[in-house]
């Protein structure tokens, strides 16, 4: 009976190699992000914006942290055409891992009491320990996973994806007692869960290339590698810090409490966005090294372009448009001011999901210096805006809102960038992108309508929009087709 069932759920994936691991991978995610997105209402109801604030804030330390754990050499772990030359920067990641993990260990220790003071939340300071251990199980996942991306092992990835969510939603539900801290636990569980699975399956595949008795095939590895620790780890901290420093800033200014709304308006719009852009850019950076080497690496981006575009666009805007009423309703009364917060995300958040797959080339093309730049104007946008709303007018939603407009403003330069590097001309993509305003116009007009005309029919919008959501699901498969890329 399963082998059945798994040969019919076989049968319902893509033919086409790109399309089948995006479906694989994002299939995974998607269970899990579901399990998230349900019990969302109810961790609203069980803890406050307060505590949501303290998990943002250790989950900022966290996410910095993370880009430097294994100091982005996991990112060459794809690269190479030897699996023996591959296994060798697993071993060298794996080293990494270990030593900032243990002067992650020593920092916590001795400054403490001074982080929790800079940042305004005292109550996390019993907690601190946790970022060391988190810190190095993330690590150990980031590298295994890479190898399970070049072998395209990405069931097995999927398969940790929906354990991690499922892991961290059941502790954070059932240790609601505790406090906080069940919060915290279930971040750190939900983050490492599957690191034995992903580990075992790379040694079995190769079990004799992980020696660390081969001290100089890795330090030719880490010399020959040296710009991702030296030039992609800035771009990645860059990066990480242009997402993670606003709610650590926040919290400085405003208190954890703002803190707390603004992480769940970020997340409730983040995670539905991960669930394919975070498979399609695992899936693509494994197909843009081999594009890259066979010369039709411009094609492929142009084409990624479109689709996350065709994707985005419509639920972007019915986000804009319904997201306080839809908070108020799923989350409580307590969170109405985060729909507004998320209303204000939308421009920010579209504009990632449709570029930052495209960035997966900076890499490949040996053009980190090009990726720091655009990270530091990111990181940047975040920090002015803060200083600017928090600081100088008192207002969070003032921050988003120039956060949001600072953020979309380099992300559109960024793709610039990107289609001039790889000879794209620019008139093609633009009228495309006019093409897929169009479709994502004709698709929300249903329901933007009822709404400015005050129609209350329940089932009417409900009608509307599941007609909305089928013509929008028709447009991607057909756009994906003519494309062959997903």
């Amino acid at each position: 009976m399963m082998s059945r069932a798994k040969q019919r759920a076989a049968r319902l994936l893509p033919k086409n190699k790109f399309a089948r691991s995006v479906s694989v991978l994002a299939g995974g995610t998607a269970a899990g992000q579901i399990i998230v997105v349900a019990a969302s209402p109810v961790l609203t109801r069980l803890y406050s914006p307060e505590d949501f604030g303290l998990l943002a804030v250790y989950a900022g330390l966290l996410g910095i942290l993370s880009v430097i754990a294994s100091l982005r050499y996991q990112l060459a772990i794809p690269l190479p055409e030897s699996d023996e030359e591959a296994a060798t920067i697993v071993v060298l990641s794996l080293i990494t891992v270990g030593v900032t993990t243990l002067c992650t260990g020593v920092a916590v220790w001795l400054f403490g009491d001074y982080i929790v003071s800079l940042l305004n939340t005292p109550n996390l300071l019993p907690y601190l320990w946790l970022i060391p251990t988190s810190l190095f199980l993330m690590g150990v996942y980031q590298v295994f996973q890479y190898w399970a991306i070049r072998t395209k092992n990405f069931p097995s990835i999927a398969k940790t994806k929906f354990a991690q969510s499922l892991s961290m939603v059941v502790i954070q539900v059932g240790g609601y007692a505790l406090g906080p801290v069940a919060l915290l636990l279930g971040r750190v569980v939900g983050q490492s869960v599957g690191v034995l699975g992903l580990a075992r399956s790379a040694f079995k595949q190769r079990p004799g290339n992980y020696s660390f008795s081969r001290l100089r095939r890795i330090r030719e590895s880490a010399n020959e590698y040296m710009k991702f620790p030296l030039v992609s780890t800035w771009a990645g901290l860059s990066s990480s810090a242009g997402s993670q420093l606003p709610p650590l800033l926040l919290a400085a200014s405003l208190g954890v409490g703002s803190v707390g709304l603004f992480s769940l308006a970020q997340r409730v719009l983040a995670q539905p966005m991960s669930i394919i852009g975070k498979a399609i850019s695992d899936v693509f950076y494994q197909k843009a090294a081999q594009a890259h080497r066979e010369g039709g690496l411009a094609e492929n981006v142009q084409k990624l372009f479109f689709i996350l575009l065709l994707i985005g666009a419509p639920p972007g805007v019915a986000v804009f448009v319904f997201a306080p009423d839809v908070f108020l309703f799923v989350f409580g009364s307590e969170w109405h001011s985060a729909g507004m917060i998320a209303r204000w995300m939308v421009p920010w958040m579209l504009a990632d999901f449709v570029v930052s797959p495209c960035t997966g080339i900076y890499p490949i093309i040996n053009k980190h210096g090009v990726a720091l730049r655009f990270q530091i104007a990111l990181m940047m946008s975040g920090i002015i805006g803060v200083v600017v709303g928090a600081w100088y007018f008192e207002s969070l939603m003032v921050s988003v809102a120039i956060i949001s407009a600072l953020k979309s403003m380099v992300y559109l330069s960024r793709l610039v960038n990107i289609f001039i590097m790889l000879g794209i001309r620019l008139r093609a993509p633009a009228i495309k992108a006019m093409k897929s305003v169009f479709v994502c116009g004709f698709i929300v007009l249903p329901i933007i309508a009822l709404w400015l005309y005050d129609i209350s029919d329940t089932l009417l919008i409900l009608g509307c929009g599941f007609v909305s959501t089928v013509m929008w699901l028709l447009s991607v498969v057909k756009y994906s087709k003519s494309v062959a890329i997903i």
